[in-house]
């Protein structure tokens, strides 16, 4: 164990110490730049490609459907825990840099979905796949990088991340209720294992219920909070700005705050990872056009990091509970936050740990299903296996400490990250050209992708997808 604790730290210092740190910012402003700040120009069409109807298609799911499945992953401990351990390490300027990887990685989040939308399959049961490892194998012709990458989302977001969700959720219920954590473990076991054996199209339908509900009455309780403090929210956000450039004395100095702030931010947000992408792809988009699904996907950014997360940090740093010296951390954190402000430690002193990440779980889960296509290994028995393997991983994490889990989950997120983002940058010249192509279309109708505008693309994309919708 101590081998395996070293050579993950290894890949850790690797990773986040020298390539992610400044690669994840650094691609956000590459596609800030080349798209001309789209997440900000256009901010008003991440919402419309939301709302508007979606097209009938029984091979794909709605684009409502698609945002509230990507939020179900990523809304969860990164939102929560996350947030905790960010502001532990890296003091209040953390949330500072959370904000900058979101507000950059809206433009690589939107990228890299288009691209998925783009370069989808239909699978032998008829429906939509796609994500990171069909874009490299079919975009840039490199199938074994594919293999790599879909390996490596197996690993993080089938295993090693629901692991990490589990573990929140168990912290929360001993915590609130005294449950044993392997209690915790097998019961979320069984939950997850109604909804994922009802395959990709189920996990969507009870994350479109689900996901809204639980993400309106978080924000709502965040309301609250900051009105009845609002006299002391100026001096909070004047905290928040300091501490980032290390204007005010805070744990780990502006390395500190900047390291885990875009640590904590890609893991909540997953902006360039290449995780959202692969439900990007099983939807329908509205209008019918690759780009119209970037804008989905860069909505859920904005969601889960400059709302939630920016409320988590908030209501920790208004309740007072985050002292010089105090070891409180992680969604114990979060849960004296919640004591402080609602008051008596009870199940509404931990709404959001305990009913966010176990959908959470449902949505890594539809990320790896997708990658097992990929890998042509979609029969019945391989995601027999993988669903199993999901629900132990559940029952594991459940009782295994959060340091552990954690820096496995660091280590497998920045692998994956850094294939993705080599990846959409070698790709990046269509993605413009999409983007040119779905706002020119704008001035005089409603978008609509022509394979036939790119010949470039003959033989690496699927036409029958996009001809004659």
């Amino acid at each position: 164990m101590t081998a395996l604790n070293a050579f993950i730290d290894f890949l850790n210092t690797v990773f986040w110490g020298y390539v992610l740190i400044y690669g994840l910012i650094a691609v956000g402003i590459f596609f800030t730049l080349r798209l001309g700040f789209i997440q900000i120009r256009h901010f008003p069409e991440l919402f419309r490609s939301v709302i508007q109807a979606p097209a009938s298609d029984a091979s794909g799911i709605t684009p409502f459907q698609a945002l509230c499945t990507s939020l179900a992953s990523r809304v969860g401990t990164g939102n929560l825990a996350g947030v905790a351990v960010a502001l532990f390490l890296g003091g209040p300027g953390a949330l500072f840099w959370m904000w900058v990887v979101a507000a950059v990685g809206m433009a690589t989040a939107y990228s890299e979905s288009a691209l998925a939308q783009l370069y989808k399959i239909t699978d032998h049961n008829g429906q939509y796949r796609g994500g990171p490892a069909f874009y490299i194998s079919r975009g840039l012709n490199a199938p074994w990088a594919g293999a790599i990458f879909s390996v490596c989302l197996i690993i993080a977001f089938g295993l090693v991340f629901n692991a990490v969700q589990a573990n929140s959720i168990a912290d929360a219920m001993q915590g609130v209720f005294g449950v044993d954590k392997i209690w915790v473990g097998l019961a979320l076991a069984a939950l997850t294992a109604v909804v994922i054996f009802g395959g990709i199209r189920q996990i969507a339908q009870v994350a479109e219920y689900v996901v809204p509900f639980m993400a309106v009455a978080y924000l709502g309780m965040a309301v609250y909070v900051v009105i009845a403090n609002i006299t002391a929210v100026p001096g909070v956000i004047a905290l928040i700005v300091k501490s980032a450039f290390g204007f005010e004395q805070a744990a780990g100095g502006v390395a500190g705050a900047m390291l885990n702030g875009v640590k904590r931010g890609l893991f909540s947000n997953e902006a360039g990872m290449g995780s959202a992408p692969n439900i990007a792809a099983v939807a329908t988009p509205s209008p019918h056009h690759p780009a119209s699904q970037g804008f989905v996907q860069a909505l859920g950014v904005f969601i889960d990091t400059i709302l939630i997360c920016t409320a988590t940090g908030i209501m920790i740093l208004l309740s007072g509970v985050m002292t010089p010296g105090s070891e409180l951390t992680g969604t114990p954190l979060t849960q004296e936050a919640m004591v402080a402000h609602i008051g008596e430690r009870d199940a509404t002193s931990s709404p959001s740990p305990s009913s966010s990440s176990p959908s959470s779980i449902i949505g890594n889960y539809a990320y790896s299903e997708n990658a097992m296509v990929f890998l042509k290994l979609d029969n019945k028995g391989a995601i027999g296996v993988l669903r199993i393997a999901v629900l132990l991983m559940v029952i594991w994490g459940a009782y295994t400490t959060v340091a552990v889990v954690f820096n496995m989950a660091d280590a497998a997120m920045g692998l994956m990250a850094s294939v993705n983002l080599i990846a959409i940058l070698l790709l990046s010249g269509t993605v413009a050209k999409l983007t040119k192509d779905y706002f020119e279309q704008k001035k005089t109708r409603e978008p609509r992708f022509d394979p036939g505008a790119y010949p470039e693309l003959k033989g690496k994309i699927e036409h029958s997808i996009w001809a004659g919708k």
